[in-house]
């Protein structure tokens, strides 16, 4: 019995893989168009606009630097939940970014009537008190919250103590 060809082997086959692997993609290429059609029909949901959506609407906006619509937006939050304390303090940080000092020592006093124990809410308004310039209510604060256990307090008062030694 004579053996085919080597040639007639390997040719099949790779005569199979591509024939494979063309109806492979042809189907795939028409799931895809089919996904497509529906996806056409079907509308979008609407994204649900509550307190956590405008909160991080307004986080994002305040991450590039854009802290007069965040305080916009965490005004939304607010609004929609009187009782979101991270939205008063992080309005309070963007007015203390905007220079409105006495606006974000308001909101960032109203976070924390709503948490005291929070040591990141006492550290946020050191900062603007610093930035205030009033250093003898920022220490204060600082040293509240690193009694809270805030990280970034006791790395700031750690700072602190080795730039007087």
């Amino acid at each position: 019995m004579r053996s085919k060809p080597a040639f007639l082997i390997y040719g099949s086959c790779l005569l199979a893989v591509v024939l494979f692997l063309s109806f492979s993609v042809n189907a795939w290429a028409q799931e895809k168009a089919a996904t497509k059609s529906r996806a056409a029909k079907t509308p979008a949901k609407p994204v649900k606009k509550d307190a956590d959506y405008w909160f991080n609407k307004g986080a994002l906006v305040s991450t590039y630097g854009n802290n007069k619509a965040a305080v916009q937006y965490f005004q939304k939050a607010i609004t929609l939940d009187s009782n979101f304390s991270r939205a008063y303090f992080s309005q309070g940080v963007s007015y203390g970014q905007l220079g409105q000092y006495p606006k974000a020592i308001a909101q960032i006093n109203m976070a924390l009537k709503m948490e005291p124990q929070n040591g990141m809410y006492y550290y946020g308004r050191g900062r603007v008190y610093l930035m205030w310039g009033d250093k003898a209510k920022a220490a204060d604060d600082f040293k509240k919250a690193a009694e809270l256990g805030d990280e970034d307090a006791l790395n700031y008062l750690d700072y602190i103590d080795q730039g007087k030694k």
